[in-house]
């Protein structure tokens, strides 16, 4: 019988979306769209659709945890995605958690408010996201309001982004990638800063209704690609236009903000 190769495994932790677009069912379909086997564990169940998000229910740390911890007990996980993760108590067990298997890559997208303006983290729990988990992490990737929830700035061009990236990077990940797509311009410019300099990755700015699940998307794709053993600078380069074109080639579903196309 003829052998196969072994695809990476790729772990989320984050919210379930029930309406697909985003959270942990999108992660999922993005890991598995760049060959990588997907595992997932649910931080908090929100009740959301492409009009808003109505409310969640959020899991308990012991409960995340005893969902994580057999997935790391059985499989050789390649890279973790961690996106919504809503009380400091979770925080601090997925830090610990990490510490103790220390996967090769941990890509942290700090999910802090939905698109409809839901705040989906406390600032107790923020706080110990920037001390806890901001200094396991590869990289971190904050879009435009939530680097100015956690840097306090008021962020209006790329000075300012620059700015932000630098304090970002004191709280310890080894790189900060600021998502651009909220600023007003013909193109959509994400920043990645490595401590030294900065990269930009640029796309043609589309004008839409579907960006729903953006952020988790990119975030999921650079981890997938990260699991595939691409360089960090590779992966967002990749992640960069896999979006961009499921954005351009979104399905328009929904009544609001449409999921894009994945």
């Amino acid at each position: 019988m003829e052998s196969r190769e072994k695809p990476p495994v790729c772990l989320t932790i984050a919210g379930l979306d029930p309406s697909g677009g985003a959270g942990i069912v999108a992660d999922v379909k993005a890991f598995t769209a760049f060959g990588c086997f997907a595992a997932a564990a649910v931080s908090s169940v929100t009740f959301q659709n492409t009009q808003g998000v109505f409310g969640a229910v959020h899991q308990s740390a012991a409960s995340v945890r005893k969902q994580v911890e057999p997935v790391f007990a059985d499989y050789e996980v390649a890279a973790v995605k961690t996106g919504m993760l809503p009380t400091r108590s979770i925080i601090e067990m997925v830090a610990k958690v990490l510490n103790e298997h220390k996967p090769a890559n941990i890509v942290v997208d700090p999910v802090v408010r939905s698109t409809s303006g839901f705040d989906l983290i406390d600032d107790k729990a923020l706080l110990a996201l920037m001390e806890q988990l901001f200094p396991l992490a590869t990289v971190v990737t904050p879009n435009i309001p939530e680097a100015e929830r956690i840097t306090h700035l008021n962020i209006r061009g790329e000075d300012d982004i620059k700015l932000a990236a630098r304090r970002l990077h004191s709280l310890g990940p080894k790189f900060v990638l600021i998502k651009g797509g909220h600023l007003a311009g013909k193109k959509a410019v994400d920043h990645l800063f490595d401590g030294d300099s900065f990269e930009t990755f640029e796309a043609e700015h589309i004008e839409t209704t579907s960006t729903h699940g953006t952020g988790c998307i990119l975030a999921a794709s650079i981890t997938a690609n990260l699991a595939q053993g691409k360089t960090l600078r590779d992966s967002v380069r990749i992640a960069k236009a896999f979006v961009h074109e499921a954005i351009r080639t979104s399905p328009g579903l929904g009544k609001g903000n449409s999921p894009i196309n994945i």
